[in-house]
């Protein structure tokens, strides 16, 4: 609320020296050509369109110092507009002398304050109030510091007679005069600053920053062609002096409404009428030389029009991109139809848009180029995906030429959402097929040493000892030859079930159920030699796919491996039950509880699982370990 009152106040100040200026004028009898002379008029226009621009941002973005810049730049201008007649009629009322010289004082002080200090730093602040980058503070900081030196130069002129010097005199001889003399330089030096820090934001800045800017460069663009053909035939008339004003209203439209409507439109048409009436101002007049003036003519009027279709296609496809051009656009996609992402992005950048994104059924965005926001447009890809697309600035809908377009690029850009998604799924198989067999490689090489290791080591140190006591204790030895025996059998035992985990042909020759009981009947001892029992239960009411029955067995030898070696249990339940579409392998221990830690075998239970769409959960149970998997019959 404070910065607002502060905005009305100075803008009213800032109407009230307008109305003060143009009075004065008025009173002390200046006519148009005495009120140009004396920068009354330019004064006054520069310094009411900035000013009353200045107040408008300000007003709206207290924070943008934009806006604050150009006010006191717009009420310096209008103080010297005002500050030059009331100077003149000071002077001719026989007024006090330092109010005379105080006037000519703030004429001269007043407006290179917005001209040397005011605009170079509202430069390097446009369009968003901030410099491009940390670095640019020290520029920002050396224009500050150097730019009242233009200032005070021009502070620094001497009367021609007509009215008293002003009280800002210095020194202007000897070293003096080189340091005023820097004035100017210092201020062209900082004015390229605030155009270079302008093109490094729209080189970098994102598609909000550059539609912000092109208001900016509009602006610039007409006022140059405005001024600069009358400044190099016969000096500036004074109408063409009210184009000015387009600066700080495109810097206003850039600031507070950059939206409002497509600002290439603009650029678009004006560079193609630039182009071409540059194009026949030149040809007519080189025609003129070796022709008459009607063969001129005639031949100018003849090559106005294909020339203007060439220049406008060349300035549309410099706005809206390949839009009119759909067979350069789809060899450009063409290229890239490997990469979704890419192939999106060449989409969005060929016809200038500024958002670009693939949707899936859900609406889950699957790719994104560009910055969303604003209105949106959205046609199907298939039957999965949706094509959905940011409207230009200005746009309120989709114009037809672009529809066209869009609707052409659907079949390759659903061909590269094909190809993507094809190659992700491929890269995930290949890696659950890496992960699977390392995980495989890691439990092979735990039961080898774990179980065949661990029992053909006590083969050897059995074997060791009956030989030790062969002809000390026949007895003995012959009672440790039948462990060794025992052991053996036991070893062998274990290679047919790591054959087995590996290959379970058992599977494919004895089906599900007979192989589990063949393999409880293997599994009667546990770790520690103490006795096992093992029961299968099977209410499996129809033939079960090959796959699923492969899964179902690994994971119930997975979990009878579990309870030989970690449940201490003297009993153990396989249970196979089919409802409702899905397996159920069940396998329950009546072991003390333990723990369960996150193993190769429970990993590798719970992967199986999740390979055929189910789910299993190794855990304990109320009487001892539980192992359930459910596993969907459809999916294998």
């Amino acid at each position: 609320m404070r910065a607002k009152t502060v905005t009305a106040a100075l803008t009213v100040l800032l109407c009230l020296l307008g109305f003060a200026a143009g009075l004065a004028t008025w009173t002390a009898g200046w006519g148009p050509a005495r009120a140009q002379d004396a920068f009354v008029v330019s004064n006054l226009v520069i310094g009411m369109s900035f000013g009353l621009c200045g107040a408008l941002i300000a007003w709206n973005r207290p924070s943008h110092p934009v806006g604050w810049l150009f006010l006191v730049g717009g009420l310096g201008q209008t103080v010297s507009a005002a500050a030059a007649p009331l100077g003149e009629l000071s002077a001719q009322d026989g007024q006090p002398l330092w109010v005379t010289r105080a006037l000519v004082t703030a004429f001269l002080v007043a407006w290179p304050v917005h001209i040397g200090v005011c605009l170079p730093l509202s430069l390097m602040l446009l369009p968003d109030g901030h410099l491009p980058s940390p670095r640019w503070r020290y520029a920002f900081g050396v224009v500050a510091v150097v730019s009242p030196l233009f200032v005070l130069a021009a502070a620094n002129g001497r009367s021609d007679g007509t009215h008293p010097d002003g009280y800002l005199l210095l020194p202007v001889d000897g070293r003096w005069q080189a340091l005023w003399g820097a004035g100017e330089p210092v201020w062209v030096a900082s004015m390229l600053l605030g155009v270079a820090a302008l093109v490094v934001r729209f080189r970098r800045g994102d598609e909000t920053i550059r539609r912000q800017l092109l208001w900016v460069v509009v602006a610039a663009g007409t006022v140059f062609v405005a001024v600069t053909p009358w400044a190099l035939i016969a000096g500036t008339p004074v109408a063409v002096l009210f184009a000015i004003p387009l600066i700080p209203a495109g810097v206003t439209v850039a600031i507070l409404r950059h939206g409002l409507l497509d600002v290439r439109v603009v650029v678009a048409r004006a560079l193609t009428y630039l182009l071409l009436s540059t194009v026949i101002f030149a040809g007519y007049a080189l025609l003129v030389v070796w022709l008459s003036g009607v063969t001129s003519a005639l031949l100018v009027a003849l090559l106005a029009l294909p020339l203007r279709d060439r220049l406008q296609s060349a300035a549309e496809r410099l706005v809206y991109g390949d839009r009119g051009d759909p067979a350069r656009l789809a060899t450009r996609v063409g290229a890239v139809l490997h990469d979704l992402e890419g192939t999106l992005e060449q989409v969005r950048t060929s016809l200038r848009l500024p958002f670009a994104a693939v949707r899936d059924h859900t609406g889950t965005y699957l790719v994104m180029c560009g910055e969303p926001g604003g209105r949106t447009w959205t046609t199907a890809l298939g039957v999965e995906h949706s094509l959905e697309v940011g409207l230009r600035a200005g746009e309120r809908r989709l114009v037809s030429r672009d529809e066209r377009v869009l609707s052409m690029l659907t079949g390759p850009l659903t061909v590269a959402i094909t190809a993507t998604t094809t190659a992700a799924a491929l890269q995930a198989s290949r890696g659950r097929l890496v992960t699977a067999r390392e995980e495989e490689r890691r439990r092979l090489q735990r039961d080898l040493h774990d179980g065949l290791g661990t029992l053909l080591t006590g083969v050897v140190l059995t074997a060791d000892a009956a030989s030790n006591t062969l002809t000390t204790d026949p007895q003995r030895a012959a009672e440790l030859l039948a462990t060794v025996r025992s052991e053996l059998r036991n070893a062998v035992a274990e290679v047919h079930r790591l054959v087995d985990d590996l290959a379970p042909l058992a599977v494919d020759e004895l089906g599900l159920v007979r192989a589990l009981e063949v393999r409880a009947a293997q599994s009667v001892t546990r770790a520690d030699g103490r006795p096992l029992e093992v029961t299968v239960v099977s209410r499996v009411a129809h033939p079960l796919p090959a796959a699923l029955e492969v899964a179902a067995y690994r994971i119930a030898t997975e979990a009878l491996t579990n309870v030989i070696r970690h449940a201490q249990a003297t009993h153990a339940t396989i249970s196979l039950l089919t409802s409702d579409g899905m397996l159920e392998v069940e396998v329950l221990d009546d072991g003390p509880s333990r723990q369960w830690g996150a193993g190769v075998g429970t990993a590798s239970m719970r992967e199986r699982a999740a390979e055929l769409g189910g789910r299993c959960d190794p855990g304990p149970g109320p009487h001892g370990g539980v192992v359930r998997a459910l596993l969907p019959i459809g999916a294998a």
